[in-house]
This record gives C-alpha cells, structure tokens and sequence, in this order.
C-alpha cells in the first residue's frame, strides 16, 4: 500500500539534491507533487520524471524569500491540484563566508531563504491546513544549526537553529488544529551540489573529517533524508510533532 496515496505535497527546492529526492520518493508511494525552484529548467525536468511515475506534478518557480512569490505559488498549487497536504521546507542556500569577511548581502541572502522562507512558506500554506484540519509541515535545517560544525559559518547556523526553534513554535500554534509540523537535519550527505566550489583537496578533507566523527564512520545519502521525512509526513507518525531528529550518521563531536 503507498504511504502517500491520495496526498499532494509541495517540496522546495526540490529541483535537485535532496528537496528532488525527497519529492521522487513521495511519488513513488502516490502523493502528487509541487516542485518548486528558482531553477526554471530543471524544476520541470523533475515534475516530467514524477510525471512518468504516474503521478500528476507541476513545476513552480518562486523565489520562498519573496512574499508575494510565495503567495502565488501556493495559489497556482491549490488551483491546479486541489488541495496541499504536505509542505517540505527544503529550500536552502550555503554561507561560507567568515566573520570578517561577510558582507551585509551575503547575511541577508542566506538568512532570508533559510530562515525567512520557512516562515514564508508555513505561514502561505497555514490558513488551507486549518480550514481542513489537517496537515504535515516538514522543515529541512541541519547539524551546523545544533553546534555540529567547526567551520560554519554563522549567518547559516543563525538561519538553521532559527528554522529548529521555529519548528516548535509552529507546532505549539498549530497542532489545535490537526497539523504536524517536524524537523530534520542532515548531516553529511552526497548530493550532486555537496562539494561545489570545494577543490579535490578540500573535499578529501571534508569527506575525512565525516568519517572520522560519525558512529557509523561514512557519508549518508540523500534517500536516507527522504525515507525519514517520509515517515514524519506519512499518517503513521500522526502522534510525532515538534520534534527535531538529526540524520547524520552519529555526529559525535555534537553530542
């Protein structure tokens, strides 16, 4: 039986890396799906290969920092599909940027679309999932936003440990009403953007350093984030909400 049957699901960013997967992995157990990017070109290369799963999935492009992006997004989902069951926050962007270095731009930018466009995007979606008494909001942060980084920097772990307070807060304000609203956060996991702009050496390095400090001594993949948040969107977790569950292997220089 499919977990999903019957359900539509929205998943930012989900063009590719780990939103994409997550959004493959709901079809493949009958949800359809919005996939939504602000990469025009591959968000609809997506939406066709749901598509020849034999699901219905539309491609939306929006910018989750914009507002009124945003509302036009979650407008065009439910006009086209119905209804919106389930909302994956997954829409991200990386700082590495240090301390000194930082330009007032590059705060902005990294905080608006991982802070700011969760906020966005649960609060567009809220008024439908109350009307029906029903709901399931996954927000992706990450261990840099639980201290599970030497080198991160802080614009993004500001964003991420925001994204986990949120969470809690929206699940207390909404959970009256049917709505489950959890968080994960990944660990090191290979995706085809993981080491983009890294050199060969630096991703040696950081590969090293995943294996060194994980119980399970590897790197993860993006299915193991997809079959986690699966579950916490799925009815057999209907008793789960406000939690934030980590998915990175052991990360034992977090604990």
């Amino acid at each position: 039986m499919e977990r999903l049957a019957g359900k539509v699901a929205l998943v930012t960013g989900s063009a590719r890396g780990i939103g994409k997967v997550i959004a493959m992995t709901f079809a493949g157990e009958g949800a359809d799906v919005v996939v939504n990017d602000i990469r025009a070109s591959e968000a609809e290369k997506t939406a066709q290969e749901i598509k020849q799963l034999g699901h219905k999935a539309i491609a939306i492009t929006a910018d989750v920092s914009n507002k009124e992006q945003v509302k036009n997004m979650m407008q065009s989902a439910m006009q086209q599909l119905g209804k919106l069951d389930i909302l994956v926050n997954n829409a991200g962007t990386p700082g590495r940027a240090t301390l000194l270095d930082m330009s007032e731009e590059v705060w902005d930018r990294v905080v608006d679309v991982n802070l700011k466009g969760v906020f966005l995007c649960t609060q567009a979606i809220a008024p439908h999932m109350i009307e029906r008494k029903y709901g399931k909001i996954l927000n992706i942060s990450s261990i840099e936003g639980m201290g599970g980084s030497a080198k991160s920097s802080s614009n993004y772990t500001a964003a991420k440990a925001g994204v986990i307070q949120m969470t809690k807060t929206h699940a207390r304000e909404l959970g009256a009403y049917g709505i489950n609203v959890n968080c994960v956060c990944p660990g090191g996991i290979i995706t085809e953007g993981t080491f983009n702009g890294r050199s060969p050496e630096a991703v040696e390095k950081h590969k090293a350093n995943v294996v060194e400090h994980a119980c399970l001594a590897r790197l993860g993949d993006a299915r193991e984030i997809a079959s986690l948040v699966l579950f916490l969107v799925s009815d057999e977790s209907s008793y789960v909400t406000a939690q934030n569950i980590a998915c990175d292997g052991g990360r034992f220089d977090r604990m």
